[in-house]
Formats: C-alpha cells, sequence, structure tokens
C-alpha cells in the first residue's frame, strides 16, 4: 500500500475518543460512514484488520516465543540491538517515572527488546497484555497498534485508546516509527514508546523519531567500520601484482571496490558463453552468507573457487573474489578461513622499531603490507610510541622511497600559521610574507610521503580545504588562483580518539573516513613491558656512541624499577631517561639512585647492591634466602595453577618483577608444564 502523506494524519487526538469508540462500534455492525473525529490511517487499518479476520475481541498479543529460540533471534538482529541498546538506555532514565515503556522490534514486529518505567503496576499491565520480548506485534496479530501499522506503512504513526482495532488494548497509548537500513533503506525494525492511557504525550512521537535517527546513525557507523576493516584485510590482495581481477564484496554480497584488472576480467568474462551481455562491477551481487558458505543464490557464472571469506573475530565481514583475466596471472587463493594481516618476520626498513613483544610486531607486520600500497594510513598511539618512525619506515619501504618525505606536527600553531605551513603561500600574500612566497608542506611532498602529526589538533575550520585537497588533488597556495597538481601518499598520526572528535563535532567525519581508509595502533610501552630491557640496552648502546662514553649497564633494581613504571611518556620518556643515567652515574653501572625521582617513588625501588655485593652472596654459598624464595614462587605457582597475575598478588610483588625472577630461577618451563596439567 502506498503511504499516506502525515500532515495533521500524524498525530492522536484523546478529546475524540469518544466519538471514534462510536465509529469502532458501527464499523464492527458493519457501518462505513464518514467521521470527521477517525483519521484515514486508523479508517485504513481497521480496514486491513477486517479483510485479514482479525478478532476485535483480542485481549493481548501472542504469546512470546522461547527463550531459545528469542536468543536466536537477537543473535540475529545483534547489529540492531548493539545500535539500539544505548539509546534505550538512556530512554530508561527518561521513561522512568512516566508510566511508559521503549520497545524495539525487528522487521517482522517481534519485540527484542524493552525498556522504561519498571513500576509495578506497568510491568503487570505490560506482561497482561504480552508486551514482551519474544511477542509479534504485528496488525494481522494484535490489529491496529503502532508498531504493526508503522511497519505497515513504513512511517511514524502514534494510536491512542479507542484508535485500536482490538477491544482489549484500547487501554493503552502509543507511538512509534521504522528503522531502516542506512545501506538499502529496507526496514529493520521498530522503535516504540507504550503506556496506558493517561500517559498519553503528544512528543512521544517526537521521541521515537529521534531515537530511531540515532540508532540509524549509529548502524551507518558499524556499516562504514565493516567496509574500512574489511578494505584494511583486502588491501594486500587488491594492490598485489596479479594479472586477475580482484574484487572485494561486503557482507551482504555487494562489490565494495575493485582492483585495476576487475573491469578487463568482467568484460572479457562477459563475452564469453559463462555469462551474457556485458558484465560491469555493480552487476555483481552474490547475496549473503555466514561462515565459510558460499552464498546459496550464486549467479551460474560465478565460480564458488573464486570466492574467498573474509573473516574478523569469527563472523564474516565480506568475501573476496578472484575472477581469471586470459592472460594475466591468476593466483588460487589458499585454502583457509579468513584473509588476515600476519606478522612480518623480516623487518626491512623496519629494523628501526626495536622489540619482540607480540603487539609491536604485529603492528610492524601491519604497516610492512600497507607500506606497498598508496591508500592514507592513520597511526593510532599515545605521544611518545614512536609513530614517525613507523611513518618514515613505511616511506622506506614503499614504491616513493626515493621521493620526499615531508613532516608536520598540526599541534602547537594558529589554524593562520598551519594554513600557510601546510599550502604555502604567493608573493605578497599577507604582510610579512616572504619575498617570492613559499611551498607548502602538500606541495613539498608531491611524489613522495606527507606525514601530519597530531592530525586531531588541526583547526575545524581548516579541515574541509585539507579534504579538498585529498579529494582533488590538488593545492592553492594562499594568495593564488591556480591550482597546482599535488600526487602524495598521506600518512596522519593522532594520540586522540578521532571517533569521539567527531562525535563531539571537533573532527569532520567526512575527512576521518577519508583519512582512516587503513589504521595501524601503537602499542603504548606499559603493554610492552618484556620489551623494556631490550630498549634500555638499544638506546644505551646508541647514546654512548653518540656522546663517546661507555656503554651503560642497569642493574637489576633499576631494571625492575624500570618495569614497574606505568610511562606515560613511552618510548621517547625512556630514552630521555637512559640518556640521564648514562651521562650523570660516576661509573657504567647503573643503579636505581641515577633513575629519575618520579620513577623511584612510583616504582619503591630497592637500593642496588651493586655486582660486587651481589656476586659474593652468591659465592660464598650463603643460598638459603634465594631457595628460600624460590620455593615460595614454585608453591604460589602450584597453587594457582600458573596464573601469573595471581601468583603476583600472593607474592606481593609487580608481574613484571615476577617475571625477572621467573628467568633468574630458570622457571617458565615449570611454569608451562604446571599450566599444562591443568588443561
Amino acid at each position: 500500500m502506498q503511504s499516506r502523506p502525515m500532515g495533521s494524519q500524524m498525530f492522536s487526538r484523546p478529546e475524540n475518543d469518544g466519538r471514534i469508540m462510536d465509529t469502532w462500534e458501527r464499523f464492527l455492525g458493519g457501518v462505513r460512514g464518514e467521521n470527521n473525529a477517525l483519521r484515514q490511517l486508523i479508517d485504513d487499518s481497521w480496514q486491513r484488520c477486517a479483510d485479514a479476520s482479525v478478532d476485535p475481541g483480542i485481549d493481548q498479543g501472542p504469546e512470546p516465543i522461547d527463550e531459545y529460540l528469542l536468543g536466536e533471534l537477537r543473535e540475529e538482529h545483534q547489529e540492531l540491538l548493539s545500535a539500539g541498546t544505548p539509546v534505550m538506555a538512556e530512554a530508561r532514565e527518561f521513561l522512568s517515572e512516566t508510566g511508559t515503556v521503549m520497545v524495539l522490534t525487528d522487521h517482522n514486529g517481534i519485540i527484542l527488546n524493552l525498556e522504561g518505567d519498571s513500576s509495578t503496576s506497568l510491568r503487570g499491565a505490560t506482561e497482561r497484555i504480552h508486551l514482551l520480548p519474544g511477542s509479534e506485534w504485528t496488525e494481522a496479530n494484535c490489529g491496529t497498534n503502532a508498531i504493526g501499522t508503522a511497519l505497515t506503512l513504513g512511517q511514524p504513526v502514534q494510536i491512542h485508546s479507542a484508535e485500536h482495532f482490538c477491544s482489549g488494548i484500547k487501554r493503552w497509548t502509543c507511538s512509534a516509527t521504522v528503522i531502516r537500513d542506512p545501506y538499502d533503506n529496507s526496514i529493520l525494525g521498530v522503535i516504540d514508546v507504550s503506556g496506558l492511557n493517561g500517559s498519553y504525550c503528544r512528543h512521544n512521537l517526537a521521541l521515537v523519531v529521534t531515537s530511531a535517527g540515532r540508532i540509524e546513525n549509529r548502524l551507518a557507523r558499524f556499516e562504514m567500520d565493516h567496509r574500512y576493516r574489511l578494505l584494511e584485510y583486502c588491501m594486500r590482495r587488491l594492490t598485489s601484482g596479479t594479472g586477475d581481477g580482484v574484487i572485494v564484496l561486503d557482507r551482504r554480497g555487494r562489490p565494495v571496490k575493485g582492483n585495476e584488472r576487475a573491469a578487463s576480467a568482467l568484460q572479457r568474462l562477459g563475452e564469453t558463453a559463462r555469462a551474457a551481455g556485458s558484465l560491469k562491477l555493480n552487476d555483481i551481487m552474490i547475496g549473503s552468507a555466514r561462515g565459510e558458505e558460499v552464498p546459496a543464490q550464486l549467479p551460474g557464472w560465478i565460480k564458488p573457487e573464486w570466492l574467498e571469506p573474509v573473516m574478523h573475530n569469527g563472523q564474516r565481514i565480506g568475501t573476496l573474489m578472484t575472477v581469471p583475466n586470459p592472460g594475466g596471472r591468476y593466483m588460487a587463493s589458499p585454502a583457509g578461513p579468513a584473509i588476515d594481516l600476519a606478522t612480518v618476520t623480516d623487518k626491512g626498513s623496519f629494523k628501526r622499531v626495536v622489540g619482540r613483544d607480540k603487539s609491536i610486531l604485529e603492528a610492524v607486520g601491519r604497516a610492512h603490507q600497507l607500506a606497498k600500497s598508496n591508500v592514507p594510513v592513520l597511526m593510532l598511539g599515545e605521544t611518545g610510541v614512536g609513530k614517525d618512525v613507523f611513518a618514515r619506515c613505511m616511506h622506506a619501504t614503499g614504491s616513493s622511497k626515493d621521493a620526499p618525505f615531508v613532516a608536520l606536527n598540526c599541534g602547537g600553531f594558529s589554524r593562520e600559521l598551519l594554513t600557510s605551513e601546510l599550502f604555502g603561500y604567493s608573493d605578497g600574500a599577507f604582510t610579512g610574507a616572504r619575498r617570492g612566497g613559499m611551498v607548502g608542506k602538500v606541495e613539498a611532498a608531491d611524489g613522495g610521503t606527507l606525514f601530519l602529526d597530531e592530525i586531531g589538533e588541526m583547526p575545524l575550520e581548516l579541515q574541509p580545504h585539507f579534504l579538498r585537497v585529498l579529494e582533488d588533488g590538488e593545492v592553492y597556495r594562499i594568495g593564488e588562483n591556480r591550482s597546482r597538481k599535488v600526487k602524495f601518499r598521506l600518512i596522519a598520526a593522532t594520540n586522540r580518539d578521532l571517533r569521539q572528535e567527531v562525535e563531539a563535532g571537533r573532527f569532520r567525519m567526512d575527512l576521518y573516513y577519508r583519512i582512516a581508509v587503513t589504521s595501524i595502533r601503537i602499542p603504548p610501552l606499559r603493554e610492552r613491558i618484556g620489551d623494556i630491557p631490550i630498549l634500555a640496552d638499544y638506546y644505551l648502546e646508541k647514546l654512548a656512541q653518540r656522546h663517546g662514553v661507555q656503554k651503560g649497564e642497569l642493574l637489576s633494581c633499576a631494571l625492575e624499577a624500570l618495569m614497574r613504571y606505568n610511562w606515560p611518556g613511552n618510548i621517547r620518556e625512556l630514552r630521555n631517561v637512559m640518556e640521564s643515567m648514562l651521562l650523570t652515574a660516576p661509573s657504567h653501572m647503573l643503579s636505581a639512585q641515577f633513575l629519575p625521582i618520579d620513577i623511584q617513588e612510583y616504582s619503591g625501588t630497592c637500593r642496588d647492591a651493586g655486582p660486587s655485593a651481589g656476586e659474593t652472596t652468591a659465592a660464598t654459598g650463603d643460598g638459603r634466602l634465594i631457595d628460600v624464595e624460590r620455593e615460595a614462587i614454585l608453591k604460589a605457582i602450584r597453587a594457582n595453577a600458573g596464573n601469573m597475575a595471581a601468583v603476583a598478588r600472593a607474592l606481593g610483588i609487580a608481574k613484571s618483577t615476577l617475571y625477572l625472577k621467573l628467568k633468574r630461577f630458570d622457571l617458565e618451563a615449570f611454569v608451562e608444564g604446571v599450566r599444562g596439567s591443568q588443561e
């Protein structure tokens, strides 16, 4: 049925209840007459109910489905629930004393979730009419009601009291609207606010419309996240040297992106007997599939072996299709569940990144793979983690390694100064301008890499101008009307959560999605404590060479203190500490007393006995204390089944200290044995 314009039809008018009730009774008696009190959408709905033989005496919705089926249904609509949960949580506070509840349903009108006033009287009323999770509130089941009628019309509706078709539901007032898929505008479900007659509020309709809009916005962000994650996972294959057509399809089986050979591969395929007529990228539709299954409605011209599922956290986020291109090199995908970014063991240009922790190696592997493509990369990490080092390594690994690498920190500049630094200016563009003008960083990076650190600090009013440069590949110097063509690889970095900045209105969403095609998270130093000895030794050696002094050696208590510290300044702070200790200690033996006072106070450092004292203790055979310590650790490991966090708590020491002692007493294998015996 065609939806009618809302206009004056939108809101119920409680003052007309009596006349509407009379009209309903005549309607059931077969009398159809004009009544100005009855809105057309209600009249139409009653007619649909009569045509569907809905019992007007119904006093409740259907019995809810059982918990198992409801659980499966919620799992199927997990994304809708995830988008709706925070919106409904806020509504719970807002509706807590209004005598109303907010209801979220799926596209079939089955209630998935319910929040709001939890008073005993309202809870009893909702239970009596089965306004509960698992109950299906369509017009065919419950007559005219906001949920079912909104689903039928696909628009916001308000149904009050006598306007309901079934007598047992006429004590209620409800407002609802549909939630649409931001991808294809299909109806995903309904958001509804319902309560007993006395809770009628004209503004409840505005509340559900606003709530639906917020849910749809969250769904749109989810969709964008899925697509960018999908592209990140598939970028290596899209930019590989294969002669075949490579096409990335989203989780619905629709094309997102193809490589340079995709169009020609499809054209050649369309000219063969396998497909009728020409084929274009937008013609592909393979349908959705779960896990590693082959889509059920696969077009006949697509061979199942061309398809490879792309998985993330056990869920299928898309499909990679490789279309053989005659004359090209077809590289069949290896059998396996998912395309993922593997750790690269051969660091190449990334040798500057020091460490063996899994998190840093994964970041290196990701950067190594993305370095050879020209897609924008967003580096995520706290101040001092080495984002600039990663950027330089990516440039040195990429195809433009012999071209310029231009870096600019967007923080600490005024809007005017940052504008001139980025775009440059012409001669005489403003008072104080350099004679002959100045080349901006964007122009200087032409053919190479532009690294913008702290891009989250870029003023909001400057962001659309930089976005235009990225989209058009042209830059205008300040004071000039002539554009200059530029082509560069963008690597941006930030220590802010740009998603939150977008939501707060401090960063443009379109610029965020333009610069965050792929991202790399660089872990903070506190998440890779095991790398501290390696990093400390690396900097001590480099700094000793720079200053022409003997390389320092950290004593045990100093190293323990470093591993207990939380490192707010990350690797940059560690380097500065090593340099300070190396230059201030009277000998090359670096004890805890030469650590900065804030590290000593934070870590509660012990006193280093010095190498001679430690060696003397061991040499004299005074090992009784060591034996007692070792036995205490063994006992704690057994008691806590090898759980290192629990062992450290039981011994009253830091987890980092515990690992040092495990290494000292050669107990790593013992720990693994205890853990293995528990499995």
